[in-house]
């Protein structure tokens, strides 16, 4: 009862309803040119009073700095003394800022009480969502909130629809195999598989294709867990254990409603996967992902699931890898020397690359390093760019499916038929400093030359 006497003077005479979504006020909005950079964040944050009745304005001001920063996360933490504020930016963490630890607990039941969750479960994770209504767009936050050593842990994702409104030209791709993609996708039916870890873009690849397939003549439909960006002219769906609406499930009953083009979210499961490879070979074009480490494993992956081999086969078009690196800063990168043994190296590379790749526009190498200016964060890099590799159907996959073979005999059938691995498409983008050698190697592992250069000196 003293607690609430003794707050209830900031209670405001009208209070709005704050579940659900925030609406970025005036005074924040104010703020926006110095929320664009992690500096600025600090130094608005260390301005602003940590009172209980502020916690509403605080989670304005993180969500302003995120999206001013580019973050794909906020991650907001409590240790034994305070509470820490980190923004996940190109795929890494930077810290932002400290709060008291006497104030964390009021913006985390702000964050509870947006997004729908209860405030008197501590000991078990939940999961919700919000909007956050900026002056120009909504943007959806996915919130999921965990117990801790010192109390809960809060992870904001940041679906910001920008990000996924991008052609297929802007996804990245070699002209090469911009060209295999876009015959693929007016195919009328097969299946393409996007592969690779979370956070390596898969969702923006196939929602790019999703994009490049959606008109008024066809039905485009999915099934997704859970549903991260609305899309338009699209029909999405997602599952829900709860009510046994799973992947499979959700599938079958897909399949009655007349789908031109299906994205299966992920194929987890025999049932899911033999669904789908149905649903290709009965006249749908069909995109899902699996979590495999290459193209090649992908055939694999699915005769694990045990996946009839004669299936896979007929039904399997495309397989696409991917990963992220950070691009280089254009503001203020800078070119380095190439030494020749770099040199040779690069120009065996090049000259290995399969005849459909334009060498040409490779020859004319152009190494950069970071450096670091306010731009970027001081990072060096702003930005990241997808490295892909792509497993097309050949004359004799299904010989070598039914043979039940495993990733390194795939893997090397497609590379004596021209497959370039991700490690060589992010070369060649190292090659035309959009990144560097670091990024690619931190994704792919340590850089592998074409054995007659690869131990000159």
């Amino acid at each position: 009862m003293e607690y609430a006497l003794g707050h209830y003077r900031y209670v405001s005479k009208e209070t709005e309803k704050i579940t659900g979504n925030v609406k970025i006020g005036q005074r924040i909005s104010e703020l926006s040119a110095s929320l664009t950079s992690i500096a600025g964040a600090k130094e608005v944050l260390s301005h602003e009073e940590l009172a209980p009745h502020k916690a509403g304005d605080i989670l304005e001001i993180i969500a302003h700095a995120a999206m001013g920063t580019r973050a794909s996360d906020i991650h907001i933490e409590p240790s034994e003394h305070d509470g820490k504020l980190r923004f996940r930016i190109d795929g890494n963490l930077h810290d932002i800022f400290v709060f008291p630890k006497e104030f964390y607990p009021y913006l985390l039941t702000r964050i509870k009480l947006l997004s729908n969750l209860k405030l008197n479960v501590t000991k078990e994770a939940q999961d919700g969502r919000f909007t956050i209504r900026f002056p120009q767009k909504d943007v959806e936050v996915r919130v999921a909130i965990a117990p801790a050593q010192f109390g809960e842990v809060a992870v904001m994702r940041l679906l910001d629809p920008d990000a996924i409104k991008i052609t297929l030209p802007q996804l990245g791709l070699r002209e090469d195999d911009l060209a295999i993609i876009n015959v693929e996708l007016n195919r009328p039916n097969g299946m393409i598989l996007n592969t690779g870890p979370t956070g390596s873009g898969k969702t923006t690849t196939l929602y790019t294709f999703l994009g490049a397939k959606a008109s008024p003549e066809e039905k485009v439909i999915t099934i997704e867990d859970p549903i991260e960006y609305r899309l338009e002219g699209i029909e999405q769906t997602q599952i829900n254990a709860a009510t046994g609406y799973t992947f499979a499930n959700g599938l079958r009953s897909i399949m009655r409603q007349d789908p031109d083009t299906i994205l299966v979210g992920e194929i987890r499961d025999q049932e899911t996967a033999e669904i789908a490879i149905q649903a290709a070979l009965t006249g749908h074009l069909v995109f899902s992902t699996l979590h495999t480490n290459s193209a090649a494993g992908a055939i694999p992956r699915l005769l694990d699931l045990d996946v009839k081999p004669q299936s896979i086969g007929p039904a399997l078009t495309l397989v696409i890898a991917q990963r992220l690196v950070r691009r280089l800063c254009t503001e203020c990168k800078t070119p380095v020397q190439l030494d020749a043994d770099l040199a040779k190296k690069l120009t065996a590379l090049v000259d290995s690359l399969p005849a459909r790749v334009n060498k040409a526009a490779y020859k004319d190498t152009a190494l950069f390093a970071p450096v670091g200016c306010d731009a970027c964060n001081n990072t060096g890099y702003k930005g990241r760019v997808a490295i892909y590799e792509l497993f097309t159907k050949q004359p004799g996959l299904e010989d070598l499916i039914a043979s039940v073979a495993g990733e390194e005999t795939f893997l090397k059938f497609a590379r004596e038929r021209g497959m370039t691995t991700m490690q060589e498409d992010g070369i060649l983008k190292v090659a035309t400093g959009i990144t560097t050698f670091a990024e690619v190697e931190g994704v792919t592992g340590p850089i592998v030359w074409p054995m007659n250069v690869s131990n000159e000196k």
